[in-house]
């Protein structure tokens, strides 16, 4: 189903931002806000649950929390707590994380895509209430269960570029975050290759898929995404750019590539609350907006 989403980036807004942030982008009819977990910045978690606290209907996403930092199993409980307090609000999600921050905290993987086929299954096994027991290269539990597992477990999401990551994300994932900054046939291209490792991997349904794309309204809105773009090709292809109906036009490209929902990128220049009402006006234009299927 067709959804549309925006941004509270750790930078260059602190975290005491953004529990007004959330309540603006609600106001402003913003069906999903996304995070992410930079080091050394905000946590993932702390942040969702905030956000999610001071509104009522506004969906949260993590995009991403990175796989390293913690154990699979304090994964779980900080996601199950969430949801449990929220249910259907939280869209959890998880990757590599920057291998030199990684690096730098002593907890760079060597082999990323083992981390990533090792945590998402256990993960999603706890978050569906399972008993885990696996002795992998990263991931070791012995007899692990939650005992305040989610009701209805929620969709969990890696974010994925390469081929191979793309591939292993659809076999084991149950969504996919893919990044900004590609033009529309490289995103179809990432979908397909999703696609693939999900019927490979011989699952039922489909992967959920989310696109950041960077975009701009207004009086100047080509050149200062034109700005940020400078150093790749076909900008105009790679990002959105001018009023809330040429933008909603563009969110449809991404759409008919394969994209569930279309998240919002503003330039670090912005006011937010400008910018949250622009994309909430873009999230009434969209045919079939709504939540999660």
């Amino acid at each position: 189903m067709s959804r549309i989403g925006t941004i509270f980036s750790p930078y260059p807004h602190p975290p005491e931002e953004l529990r007004e942030a959330a309540r603006v982008a609600e106001g402003e009819g913003v069906p999903e806000l996304w995070l992410w977990e930079d080091c050394f910045r905000s946590s993932a978690w702390a942040a969702a649950a905030a956000a999610l606290a001071v509104t009522d209907h506004l969906r949260v996403g993590v995009g991403i929390a990175p796989f390293p930092l913690r154990n699979v199993a304090a994964s779980a409980m900080e996601v199950a707590t969430i949801e449990r307090m929220f249910p259907g609000r939280l869209l959890p999600g998880f990757g590599h994380g920057v291998q030199d921050w990684m690096r730098q905290v002593g907890a760079k993987a060597a082999s990323p895509l083992t981390l990533m086929q090792e945590q998402l299954p256990a993960l999603r096994a706890l978050l569906a209430g399972d008993t885990v027991t696996t002795e992998g290269r990263y991931v070791r539990l012995r007899d692990v269960a939650l005992d305040w597992p989610p009701v209805a477990a929620p969709r969990v999401y890696a974010a994925a570029e390469g081929p191979k990551t793309l591939h292993l994300a659809g076999a084991v994932a149950d969504g996919v975050i893919l990044d900004s900054r590609h033009t529309v046939d490289e995103v179809a291209e990432a979908v397909r290759a999703v696609c693939a490792g999900w019927t490979e991997a011989g699952r039922e349904g489909s992967p959920d898929i989310v696109a950041y794309v960077l975009t701009a309204f207004g009086p100047g809105a080509t050149e200062r995404v034109g700005a940020v773009l400078k150093d790749r090709p076909d900008a105009a292809d790679r990002a959105l750019a001018g009023s809330v109906g040429q933008v909603a036009e563009g969110v449809a490209r991404f759409q008919a590539a394969g994209v569930d929902d279309v998240v919002l990128l503003p330039t670090d220049d912005v006011d937010l609350h400008v910018f949250f009402a622009a994309v909430g006006q873009v999230a009434a234009e969209v045919p079939a907006a709504g939540g999660v299927s």
